[in-house]
């Protein structure tokens, strides 16, 4: 669903990402995992066609990722920034069905989808007539979801989602997302830097240091085998002293 050969980018005399491999399979929660500045976002925004890669080619799908198919690739893609990257002068109703207004949607047929992503998301449905000011935090992300996945994109990319919420509102919006994750069955690609967090999504950890993929695998053998300083430190906070 989702293939990287040889992609690196570099600005200027700064290697932000270093060439590598990697296929993301059908319906797969991979987790890109690492500190800041080690080039998660950046690996998310090449897929997105916001940023093109120095070398190497990005496949969605089956396309190849490239002028000419961008637009395509773009139906194909749900995106969730960080903070949300809400319209503030839009309401939440229109914010999330954008994309359908874009496409050319009937109103029926975007009221029918709006109502499936609410049950869905757990979004509350009086609160579709407000702004993006009059919501809580918890509820932004939930309606970014929305957005992201109005269109059924095949594959779902999330850039930190949850990490401007607060412990409790995190906690409920893990479950509900990895339920979404699983109804969906889209193929997802979850940028964060809490090894928690990668724990309970991730079907496979891509471990970055550097703006290199140092290791990948499932949660337990990273944390077993970890060959990274970001999660030996992490691995080493959870001894406890007898």
């Amino acid at each position: 669903m989702l293939q990287f050969s040889g992609i690196s980018k570099v600005y200027g005399n700064k290697t932000v990402v270093a060439p590598f491999d990697l296929t993301v399979e059908t319906g797969e929660v991979a987790v890109l995992l690492g500190p800041s500045g080690c080039g998660k976002t950046t690996i998310l925004r090449m897929v997105a066609g916001l940023v093109e890669p120095t070398l190497g080619e990005i496949t969605v799908d089956n396309l190849k990722l490239g002028n000419r198919t961008l637009a395509e690739v773009r139906r194909r893609l749900g995106y969730v920034i960080q903070e949300g990257g809400l319209f503030p002068h839009l309401t939440a109703a229109a914010n999330v069905t954008i994309m359908a207004r874009h496409e050319g949607w009937s109103k029926a047929q975007s009221a029918k989808r709006l109502a499936d992503l609410v049950e869905m998301t757990r979004f509350p449905a009086d609160a579709l007539g407000r702004y993006p000011v009059e919501l809580s935090g918890g509820q932004r992300q939930r309606l970014s979801l929305m957005r992201a996945l109005f269109l059924s994109p095949h594959v779902l990319l999330l850039d930190e989602p949850l990490g401007a919420l607060d412990p409790m509102i995190r906690a409920g919006l893990q479950r509900d997302l990895k339920a979404v994750f699983a109804r969906t069955g889209a193929t997802v690609l979850l940028v964060t830097h809490d090894l928690v967090e990668a724990s309970w999504f991730a079907d496979r950890v891509c471990v970055l240091e550097g703006g290199r993929i140092v290791q990948h695998g499932s949660f337990a053998d990273i944390v077993q085998r970890p060959a990274s300083e970001f999660v030996r430190e992490f691995v080493n906070s959870q001894v406890v002293a007898p």
